[in-house]
């Protein structure tokens, strides 16, 4: 104790005995300075180091001014971490903003894509289905099926057209055939008939790219032609079973002939109905595909149109079909039989287009 240093002691009474003093410096040192901070040099680390008393004693009077201290800093302090909170806040803000105009952009080219899927459906869909008038005859003895296309409204004008020309065409060379001309003029009457056959032949092909399921209904038929349709028309083997006959006299070499046309005409029909019956199932298939009650059909959709192209094939070649029998029929005949032919054939036609209109026309029973 006595050995203390008179510094130590002095130091000490300082810290103890005057407070007032220390204050009085702080003061001058915020006058000085205009800082909290500056007062902090004018505490005594001795006092803080030896004397827990003085610390004691002085600890109310030191605490204020690291309160004050703290409290200078702290909107500094709060200040920032406001700025850097505000930052982050925008930081996000943006980055949801950007990802909710890419949502929007995303929907948006969805709603493009399933409107114009929805608009190529509806147009199939037009295509595909026909205001079908069924019934008697017109004054053109057919029973004409509207549509909304224009292909087949197109189509059904020029077989009207065609059906005219072919009545005429029977009724001279009916009169060609009574009066007995010459062979070459009957050659030309013949070759013209054929011609004509070509042309329709022509049309329904136009047709089917319109609208194959028109073609394939045959609604531009009447109702009794429709009973013996076969892919768009006649069979060509049964028409040969009903024209020989009306055809004779024959000679064994051109009922052999015929006969063997029958033949190839029966072998190429069953594979064209192998191949629709196959189609048709495929077909089948592409529609019911997928899963059921999901209200989404476009895939399968655009599956099943892909297959329609190959049913416009199949009209084509029971076209070609039909055709080639014919021509193959004015080759084994005489030119005089082949007139007989095509005059048969162009009656039987005639006679089916008539029981039509009389099974329209027939009288109703009471109910």
């Amino acid at each position: 104790m006595n050995s203390a240093s008179p510094q130590f002691v002095s130091s000490r009474r300082m810290s103890v005995y005057d407070p007032i003093h220390q204050i009085s410096m702080w003061g001058e040192g915020f006058k000085s300075n205009g800082n909290l901070s500056a007062a902090m040099p004018l505490i005594d680390e001795t006092d803080m180091k030896f004397d827990s008393q003085s610390e004691d004693a002085s600890h109310g009077i030191l605490g204020e001014p690291n309160k004050y201290d703290q409290e200078a800093n702290k909107p500094t302090d709060k200040i920032q971490r406001r700025l850097a909170q505000n930052r982050e806040a925008a930081r996000k803000s943006r980055l949801r903003k950007k990802a909710y105009v890419q949502q929007l952009e995303s929907s948006r080219l969805k709603l493009m894509q399933l409107e114009q899927e929805l608009e190529r459906a509806r147009q199939q869909a037009t295509k595909l289905q026909g205001i079908y008038i069924g019934g008697g005859l017109d004054s053109n003895h057919l029973g004409f099926a509207g549509s909304v296309n224009s292909g087949i409204t197109t189509f059904e004008m020029e077989y009207g057209h065609w059906v005219n020309e072919q009545n005429r065409q029977i009724t001279e060379l009916r009169n060609a055939l009574n009066a007995h001309i010459g062979d070459v003029e009957l050659r030309i009457l013949v070759d013209g008939m054929m011609s004509h056959y070509a042309e329709m032949f022509r049309m329904k092909s136009a047709a089917a790219k319109a609208d194959v399921f028109y073609v394939m209904s045959g609604m531009w038929k009447t109702t009794a032609e429709r009973f013996f349709l076969w892919i768009g028309g006649f069979r060509p083997s049964e028409l040969l079973k009903v024209l020989g006959p009306l055809i004779e006299p024959l000679t064994e070499q051109q009922r052999l002939d015929i006969y063997n046309l029958g033949q190839s005409c029966q072998q190429a029909e069953d594979a064209l109905s192998q191949g629709m019956d196959k189609l048709r199932q495929t077909l089948a298939d592409s529609v019911a595909a997928g899963q059921f009650m999901e209200g989404t059909y476009i895939p399968q959709m655009t599956s099943a149109m892909d297959k329609l192209k190959a049913l416009v094939s199949f009209v084509n070649q029971a076209d070609h079909l039909r055709q080639e029998t014919l021509q193959q029929m004015s080759r084994i005949l005489t030119i005089r039989q082949a007139a007989r032919c095509l005059l048969a054939l162009g009656e039987y036609f005639q006679r089916l287009r008539a029981l039509s209109s009389l099974w329209s026309n027939r009288p109703r029973e009471p109910a």
